[in-house]
This record gives structure tokens, sequence and C-alpha cells, in this order.
């Protein structure tokens, strides 16, 4: 451990991560989360409208693609940390235990995709465009359920004697027993390590920034953007990965989420290359259900209303028509 002059200039842990209000649990890691959803809707919204589509819509995908997203990032981790739940010790139970962590980002996006297609699906606008407007708010929410990370003390890297290193205390629950999730610190220190959810968050934040500046530069569309995102994101947690040395499946003797990140990463890059250039038609972004329809489309467009020419002509605002006239001419000649 290093000197206590060095420890000064450590990043503290927070002394707990969960706040009780009499029976109800106030857990950091999902405020954040859910704050995060938030935000993301929010500005997410503002993008898709700006972009020609219909104002609300994002919320309305976001009913579809949220709960699925969730699902698909607990059953990623679940599948990839399979012996903690269900080997030798492990609880089952715990599986079910979202609040307390665990949420694989690429199972997220591969399930919330398939939310945000039905979604998409039922406003009748083009999935690829969705993903390329909420491409950006979507990595800004998880740069903040990163801070969940923090107040949960998980996420972290190797033991360093940087500066910036963060500060891991032993957190004791109220049986006595020692438990970092929910209990509460001691206040003694047991390691310093690489903050990787911090570095997560700050390459988050970068890339955000880069998506927007492209967007706006160069007009991406087709999801190309979307695919921006989750390249430029594999690329920084490939490097986290390298960082981190807390308990993971290992292929090889290589931790499985830097083998998923190099493989999406190259799925990714290919996708912006091989997919349609530039971006769809603001008309193709429009809901269903705010369309107008085009003239011509109904009979009820072209048809005068029952009764106003013969209103018009009991009133003598209107001449007859040269047929009308002619007819009339006709019928008083065989009548004469």
């Amino acid at each position: 451990m290093a000197s206590s002059t060095a420890v000064l200039a450590y990043i503290p842990s927070p002394p707990q991560g969960v706040w009780y209000l009499g029976p109800i649990a106030l857990r950091a890691y999902a405020l954040f989360i859910i704050l995060g959803i938030v935000i993301a809707v929010v500005w997410g919204d503002r993008r898709w409208v700006a972009r020609g589509g219909t104002k609300g819509t994002v919320l309305d995908v976001a009913v579809w693609a949220v709960p699925f997203g969730l699902l698909g990032g607990r059953l990623y981790h679940v599948a990839t940390d399979w012996s903690t739940y269900f080997g030798p010790g492990g609880d089952p139970v715990r599986a079910l235990k979202v609040w307390e962590g665990g949420l694989g980002i690429w199972g997220a996006v591969l399930l919330g995709g398939v939310g945000a297609w039905i979604g998409c699906r039922r406003r009748g606008i083009p999935l690829p465009a969705f993903g390329d407007a909420v491409a950006p708010p979507i990595l800004l929410a998880q740069a903040i359920g990163r801070i969940g990370n923090y107040f949960n003390q998980e996420l972290y890297g190797r033991e360093t004697t940087r500066p910036w290193g963060l500060e891991i205390f032993e957190r004791v629950n109220a049986d006595g027993r020692i438990d970092p999730l929910t209990g509460v610190s001691t206040g003694v220190l047991e390691k310093v390590v690489h903050p990787t959810f911090l570095y997560e968050l700050l390459w988050s934040l970068v890339v955000v920034a880069l998506l927007v500046l492209v967007d706006k530069r160069f007009a991406i569309g087709h999801g190309r953007l979307f695919a921006l995102y989750v390249a430029g994101y594999c690329a920084g947690r490939f490097w986290v990965e390298l960082l981190r040395d807390d308990y993971a499946t290992h292929i090889a003797g290589i931790r499985v989420n830097t083998f998923t990140s190099g493989i999406v990463f190259v799925l990714a890059v290919l996708y912006v290359v091989l997919a349609t250039k530039g971006r769809e038609e603001p008309s193709t972004l429009v809901s269903k259900d705010s369309r107008v329809d085009e003239p011509g489309d109904s009979a009820a467009v072209d048809e005068p209303e029952v009764g106003a020419d013969t209103d018009a002509e009991a009133s003598g605002d209107s001449e007859p028509s040269p047929d009308t006239a002619s007819t009339a001419t006709k019928k008083e000649s065989s009548d004469g």
C-alpha cells in the first residue's frame, strides 16, 4: 500500500450506496440508471424532432426498448458470470436482483434494439434513423449510470499508486457482515485501485462529443452514427478491460468482455463502411399516426358538399352550365 502522504491524493469512495427511508431502500445504482434514462429520452426526443421526426416518438419507443434493454443487460451479465449465481456456493435468487448491479451493455443494446424495433414498427418509422438520433443520448446515459458503480464500489481495476487511484473501504451491514453493496464503510482501507468505471465514464463523454460533432458536420444517417457509437464505446471498453482484475469468465485466459469488445467493434466498423451513405428524408421519420393524407387519397377531398350546388341555384348566385342550358333549350323546343 502507498504511504499515508500519497493516500491524501487518492479518490475516496462513498461511505455507502444504499439509504433507507423506513422500509424503502434508495439505491444509488438504480437512481443513476433512472436519471440516465430520463435524460436520454428528453435529449433523444429533441434530436429526433430536429431530424424531422414527430415529438414524443422517443418516449413511445422507450416504453419498449428500456424493459427489453434491462432484461438483455441482465441476461448477458448472468450468462458471462454464471458461476456467481449457479456455481458452488452461488445464490440463484441473486440473478433476479438487478438493483444490486450487474448489467452487460452488449446484452442491453441487443435486446434493447429488439424492443426499439417493435416500437419503431408500431410508429411506422425506420429503426436505423431512430438509432442515429438516440445514439449520443444512450451513451450519455451509460456514462451517468457508471456513477452508480462508484457508489457500489464495483467495476474497478488493479491496485495502483497513481494519485487518482480509488480508495476501497471495508463495508459492513446491520448484521455485522461484510457487504460491499448494502453495507456502510467502517473506515478501514482495503486497497487503492484504478477507477476503471471513471475511465469508462470519461471516455464515453468524449465519444458523445465526437458523435455530435460528426453528426452535424457530415449529416450521417442510415444507422451509421449508431454504429460509430458502438465502435467508439467498444474501443474504450477494450482498453478498460485490460486494467481490471476482478472476477470474470475467461476464454483462453482472456476476459470474455475483452473478446466481446473486439468482435463487436469489428462488426460496427464494417457496418459504417457498408451502410447506405447520407441521411434519410425527414418525411420518412414522421410517425404514421401524425401523417396528413395526400390530396386524392380520399374521395371526400374532391367531392363537393352535399346540397352546395342546389343551394346556389336556388339563391340565383350561379348560372347554369352550357350543357344544362343546351338541354333546357332542347326541352323547350320539344315541348313547343
